[in-house]
Parts: structure tokens; C-alpha cells; sequence
């Protein structure tokens, strides 16, 4: 079976059952509980299947609840919290579960294009929707102020939220590099091998991923307060910076004339997968799979810069009425005095 068909089967293959995960495996040999005994289909790729320690599951449940805490807490307080941020952060959880608790995360330890999704899904696609959700905003409003001379956990997150470090790691100076270093220092270099060849270090990637997702569309997309949070203009001048990097990953990777990973050097014989092969569909996955969160961001940011000029609007045409149009009837009469001194 080509790479073509794996693709095939991944966008909707048979829906036989899913196999056992303790098959002999192959790409990267040594973590038997997670290799899986069939070729992909849609229906193991998809089926439940948390880690052997389910670490994502475990952390996806337990932001579910604070989450659903502190939206309750408002209620009882008679404070609304918007629905749609509620069901974003849900979505966000969704795509982190669908990638680490599904048959997708033993699959993406044997072929480069299965893992290459999880990366994807993972830094460009999940920290949108959680971000979306405001989750710092909505702790900020749950948490009451500790009192006069006191620190408590608000005044501690507002602390951190206003600090130099804070700022420096909010700067694009930090955040595009370290999407960089996640793509080019990782996969060309003998790191990736090293950390895909245990579950612990496969898992620590997978958060890695995450969190730079996170850091980089943070003070992007300007929903939870942030020390530094730039025009919508500039924000999207930052979010184009950094689409050609990825995009000369993805070709770099389709164009490569040898494995830039030796792991997946030998997917199962009996799946009948070419490695090469494999690692074309994987670059092509990654120089795709950003168009569409580019998009997302693209929307989002030019939605929030007409939100901002629209309040710039209503704040002009408030302030007008108070003062009886005072700033239009001065420039007016400066440009009278200005034609009567050319006189």
C-alpha cells in the first residue's frame, strides 16, 4: 500500500475495529503497548484509545472542570459569561483529545504523516478555539480580590500577566522563534529520535507542542489581558511573519531525497507503506494543514480590529455630544482663521 492509500484510508478507510495496541510494531520499536496491529482506517484512527497513562485525558478533564467551575461560580453570582467562549474552549479540548486519546496517537508512532497530524492539530488548530475561550479572563472574574494589603491567587495571576517576563515571552522576538525551533530544530536534528523513543519524551513533545501554540496565538489574538497586545494590523503583519517558515518546513520535508528521521524508517511490512513515501504526505500535511487556522486567525483578528474601531466610533460620537461637538467646531474654526490670514 502507497502513501496514497494510507491517506486514503485516514480520510476514510474501513471501519473495522480497532486493533489491539500491542502489536510487534515497527517505525520506532520500543514502546510496545502503543503500536498497533493493522493498517490505518478511519475508525481506528478514531477510536478511544488514551495513553497508556492517560496524561492528555487526565489534563483536558481537569481544565473541563475549572473551566465549568468558574462558569458556574459566575452564574451563582449573577455575572454572565458569553456561551460561544464556553463552547470554543470545549471545542479547543476536543481537538487535543481527538490527537492524544484516539487511535491517532499509537498510529503517529509508527508513520510520520499520522504524527505529523497530531503535531499540527496540536500547535496550529487546538490553541485557537481554547484561546477563544478566554480562560484567563474568565479565572480573573471567578477569583475574588484577596483585600486591601493582601496577595491571593488574582492578585498573583495579574501580577504575572503585567510582569517583564511575561512581555518578553509575549514578544514575537520569542514566540516565532520558538515555532521555528519546534519545526526545523526538532525534526532535523537527532533530538526528534531521542524523544520519540520513549512514551515519557513522546508525551513531553506532544505537550511541547501545545504550549507553543498557545504562546505564539496568545497575545495574537488579545481576548485574555496580555502584557502587550498589539494593533490587529500588526498582529496579522506578526501572523504572516511566520507562515513562510512553515510552509518551507512542509516543502523541505515533500522534497527531502532522504528520511530526515531514521524512526520511521520502517513502517510495518504488512501494511505495505513506502517510508519515503510516507514522509512526502507528512510535509504536505504540514505545509496544508496551516492554511486553515491561518484563515481562522485572519477572521478572528480582522473581526476584533472592527469591534476596535467601532467603539473608537462610539466613544467620538459620545464624547461629541457631551461637549457639543467642541473638537469639529475648534478645527473648524482654526481652518477659518488659516483662509482669513491667506486673505
Amino acid at each position: 500500500m502507497s502513501s496514497a492509500s494510507v491517506v486514503v484510508a485516514v480520510m476514510g478507510g474501513g471501519m473495522g475495529p480497532m486493533p489491539g495496541m500491542g502489536g510487534s510494531g515497527g517505525g520506532g520499536g520500543g514502546n510496545p503497548m502503543w503500536m498497533p496491529s493493522a493498517p490505518p482506517t478511519l475508525a481506528r484512527l478514531l477510536a478511544w484509545h488514551p495513553q497508556p497513562i492517560p496524561v492528555f485525558p487526565g489534563m483536558c478533564l481537569l481544565a473541563a472542570v475549572l473551566y465549568g467551575g468558574a462558569v458556574l461560580r459566575l452564574h451563582r453570582r449573577g455575572d454572565r459569561w458569553p456561551i460561544g467562549r464556553t463552547v470554543a474552549f470545549g471545542l479547543g479540548l476536543v481537538c487535543v483529545l481527538l490527537v492524544t486519546a484516539t487511535g491517532i496517537g499509537g498510529y503517529g508512532m509508527e508513520l510520520l504523516s499520522i504524527h505529523m497530524i497530531q503535531h499540527m492539530t496540536l500547535s496550529m488548530l487546538a490553541p485557537i478555539p481554547l484561546l477563544l475561550g478566554a480562560p484567563v479572563t474568565l479565572t480573573l472574574r471567578a477569583l475574588r480580590p484577596a483585600g486591601p494589603g493582601r496577595t491571593g491567587p488574582r492578585e498573583v495571576l495579574l501580577a504575572v500577566l503585567h510582569s517583564r517576563y511575561a512581555a518578553v515571552m509575549t514578544s514575537p522576538f520569542v514566540t516565532l522563534p520558538v515555532l521555528i525551533a519546534s519545526l526545523y530544530g526538532l525534526y532535523f536534528t537527532p533530538l526528534f529520535g531521542d524523544l520519540m523513543s520513549t512514551w515519557w519524551g513522546h508525551g513531553l513533545m506532544l505537550l511541547h507542542f501545545l504550549l507553543v501554540g498557545l504562546l505564539f496565538f496568545f497575545p495574537l489574538l488579545g481576548v485574555d489581558p496580555t502584557p502587550r497586545k498589539p494593533h490587529p494590523v500588526i498582529g496579522i503583519l506578526e501572523l504572516m511573519g511566520g507562515m513562510p517558515f512553515h510552509a518551507f518546513f512542509g516543502i523541505a520535508v515533500m522534497m527531502s531525497s532522504g528520511l530526515i528521521t531514521p524512526f520511521f524508517a520502517h513502517p510495518p511490512a504488512s501494511w505495505g507503506v513506502n517510508a519515503m513515501a510516507d514522509q512526502s504526505t507528512a510535509g504536505a500535511i504540514a505545509w496544508a494543514f496551516g492554511e486553515i487556522p491561518t484563515l481562522i486567525m485572519l477572521l478572528v483578528m480582522a473581526a476584533r480590529w472592527m469591534r476596535s474601531e467601532q467603539r473608537v466610533a462610539r466613544r467620538t460620537d459620545r464624547a461629541a455630544d457631551r461637549d457639543g461637538n467642541a473638537e469639529l467646531n475648534a478645527y473648524n474654526e482654526y481652518l477659518q482663521r488659516l483662509a482669513r490670514l491667506e486673505r
